[in-house]
């Protein structure tokens, strides 16, 4: 019986959330629309950090509050089907537990065609919107070595790289049917995808650039609410924008000032904008949000994110100008050897890496990766990593505030 129900429940969950966008769309803003239908999950963080170390839950009056910590949004929340599958029932998306094997891009919109996998048939890829909901920013990283993943792992199943070929531990992405508009490297045509080894997002060549062979990746195939991760902005005229999707507010133009974290975070504490106060520096799921990977400086000569939003143009290190910043969120990513030390940006320009002394395009714009909370202004942007990532160190800030 008990499994009756649960399969029930997920049913009408799955049934809720299965009507079409253009439906959604011709729902006029004061009839009973569905309220909200991009909801972030809370990325489940509940420990504090300074730029050094854990702490205890600062006051508004100290130093680093306003962090991801203070503000706990809907928590996660999973069903297990018993069917192989399991329902998210924040989001009303419904998920493979097992990927199986690795696949090719092509492989994987074959098997989502065929699946009927717990009496569904419409399996799809999901998009870098879908899949980063499951990513829960209490994992942790050193380096390529895995210590917490950053899933569920009670709910999902999650591999680890194979080090017996020569894989890192770090080596399982998870890709998404998102690919970059523009390319990576020196013109590699790119699929962006969530680490929930390590905790990032970023793009990865669909095919190798050496042999022009496929690449595979994990695939976790989804189902349900296919409204999710579709924005629904709305110009409010007095400096702020409207998600009328997600019940966020957000900063229309940000300030143009580059910040280390802890001057995020207080700018965003202490802003007053559109008359309110309440603002915060938004969590990395929330920022993720706003992303449009439609766009890229390369494609479309800006940054990506929807053009009712204003963004600081920048020069590259080399000088060169018409480029778009980093943004920092208010969740730390724990990695490396001192974990605390770390705090996540969203890329709105290109994910900038330096390989044999020429600075490009590596990851995409898009991809989430993080930087150190702290440093000598005058020391950077440095370059770091077997792609010679760039760390700004100091970051943009975009605010946000919830609607109700």
């Amino acid at each position: 019986m008990k499994k009756i129900l649960v399969i029930l429940n997920a049913l009408l969950i799955h049934i809720f959330f299965a009507c079409s966008q253009d439906e959604i769309s011709s729902i006029d803003k004061n009839d009973n629309m569905p309220e909200f239908n991009y909801k972030i999950v809370d990325t489940g963080t509940k420990e504090f950090y300074s730029d050094t170390e854990i702490i205890s839950k600062p006051s508004e009056e100290e130093a680093f509050y306003g962090q991801d910590s203070h503000y706990q949004g809907n928590q996660p929340s999973y069903t297990n089907n018993e069917d192989g599958t399991i329902t998210d029932n924040v989001t009303g998306l419904t998920w493979e537990k097992d990927m199986g094997e690795k696949l090719t891009f092509e492989e994987a919109i074959l098997k989502a065609k065929e699946s009927v996998l717990g009496g569904y048939n419409d399996w799809r890829i999901p998009t870098i919107k879908e899949l980063y909901s499951l990513i829960l920013f209490t994992g942790k990283v050193k380096g390529a070595e895995a210590v917490e993943f950053f899933i569920a792992t009670e709910y999902f199943d999650q591999p680890l790289g194979n080090v017996n070929i020569g894989e890192r531990e770090i080596d399982a992405q998870t890709w998404t049917s998102t690919e970059y508009t523009g390319k990576t490297m020196r013109g590699n045509e790119t699929v962006f995808g969530v680490n929930f080894i390590d905790g990032r997002i970023k793009g990865y060549p669909k095919y190798n650039p050496g042999t022009g062979m496929a690449n595979k990746m994990y695939f976790r195939m989804v189902c349900g609410n296919i409204a999710y991760g579709k924005n629904n902005f709305v110009d409010n005229n007095d400096g702020t924008i409207s998600d009328l999707a997600t019940g966020l507010m957000w900063q229309k133009a940000d300030d143009g000032v580059a910040r280390d974290w802890e001057e995020a975070l207080n700018y965003a504490e202490n802003a007053e904008i559109g008359g309110y106060t309440n603002w915060r520096l938004p969590n990395a799921k929330e920022l993720q949000s706003i992303v449009d990977y439609s766009r890229s400086p390369q494609t479309t000569g800006s940054p990506a994110i929807n053009p009712i939003f204003e963004t600081t143009e920048i020069n590259y290190p080399d000088g060169s100008p018409g480029h778009f910043p980093f943004f920092w969120s208010g969740t730390s990513h724990l990695d490396g050897k001192n974990p605390f030390s770390n705090g996540v940006y969203i890329a709105f320009g290109e994910g900038l890496g330096k390989m044999n002394g020429t600075i490009m395009d590596v990851h995409g714009a898009g991809c989430q990766r993080s930087d150190p909370k702290s440093g000598n202004r005058s020391d950077y942007p440095q370059y770091r990593g077997p792609q010679g990532d760039i760390r700004y160190v100091y970051n943009f800030v975009r605010c946000v505030r919830d609607i109700d």
